[in-house]
């Protein structure tokens, strides 16, 4: 399933994809609040099991002003997730909530919508980031395609992100084919960085563009609508089939 909102704004932060991470949080606890904990904190700590759901966010007509993005025409918050619980909780939450405040950032709800989807019969498939992805190493070091580990550290994100999912992981490796993937940082504040290194802002090397994926076709199908990355539920990883 896939779903994008439409938001009126005025600016957000460079570091914007956390201010969305917050939205989706307070959607599911305004919604139900058994379902957010369940989701979010395991024995009263926070659950660090990966996310079904993905997302990513359309700035529409800005300019960037110190760490700010100044809008003209609004953005899109597009999201994805195989888990139709998840997703109706999320939209019956944000049906709720008109207007969200982050950090003296404001957001005006203007529309809803789902989206459609692209069916995968294939072995191999052509995609396209909508948000970028991001892999790491063992020893936390960013990988780029090129790199000789990136096709083993992906397959393993996949195979744990598909075995939290549906109960079995890959059913064969992957194979990843880049086709036009370009660097990009990503600049975010996060609470747990922050607090481990003193520092405001991470940085987050990752890559965007067009590649091929070639797998079984049921792996493709779940992947196209989990996404494919490191830190998916922060706005990492969405994909579209090209």
């Amino acid at each position: 399933m896939r779903m994008s909102c439409q938001f009126e704004a005025e600016s957000v932060p460079v570091s914007y994809r956390m201010m969305f991470v917050s939205l989706i949080k307070q959607a599911l606890k305004s919604a139900s609040d058994e379902y957010f904990q369940q989701m979010y904190y395991y024995d009263d700590k926070s659950n660090k099991q990966t996310k079904n759901f993905c997302f990513a966010v359309f700035l529409k007509n800005y300019e960037k002003q110190g760490d700010d993005f100044k809008l003209k025409e609004g953005l899109d918050f597009n999201i994805s997730s195989p888990d139709r619980t998840f997703m109706a909780y999320l939209m019956n939450g944000l049906l709720g909530t008109k207007s969200f405040s982050y950090k003296g950032y404001m957001l005006e709800r203007k529309g809803m919508h789902m989206l459609p989807e692209k069916n995968i019969f294939e072995e191999k498939v052509y995609f396209k980031t909508l948000s970028p992805i991001h892999i790491v190493d063992k020893h936390e070091k960013p990988l780029s395609p090129c790199d000789e580990a990136f096709a083993r550290e992906l397959n393993y994100t996949a195979d744990m992100m598909l075995t939290n999912f549906r109960g079995d992981g890959l059913k064969r490796p992957l194979e990843f084919e880049p086709v036009n993937m370009k660097k990009m940082v990503i600049k975010e504040e996060i609470s747990e960085f922050q607090k481990n290194t003193g520092k405001k802002y991470m940085y987050l090397e990752s890559y965007g563009g067009t590649f091929a994926l070639a797998g079984d076709v049921n792996d493709l199908k779940d992947i196209y609508a989990l996404g494919l990355s490191m830190r998916r539920s922060q706005g990492f990883g969405m994909l579209e089939v090209i």
